[in-house]
């Protein structure tokens, strides 16, 4: 089993979660910020079982990942 770093987003009309080091467009969504993450998940695991490990692009792995906030 890989651990991947996901970001999950609330908006007004649910959740999106996102994994960072992937190749590829892979989005879960929900109405609960488990479901999002549950639908990532498992659109992870098919991307990997349909593309193959090719698309784990995390090299180096990516450690910690941080949400910031700037002003422009």
């Amino acid at each position: 089993m890989k651990n991947y770093k996901i970001i999950v987003e609330k908006h007004s009309d649910g959740y999106v979660a996102y994994p960072l080091g992937i190749k590829g467009v892979i989005v879960g969504q929900g109405d609960t910020y488990e479901e999002a993450l549950m639908n990532v998940t498992s659109a992870i695991k098919f991307h990997v079982e349909t593309f193959g490990d090719d698309v784990i692009d995390i090299d180096p792995p990516i450690i910690e990942a941080f949400i910031a906030e700037a002003g422009v």
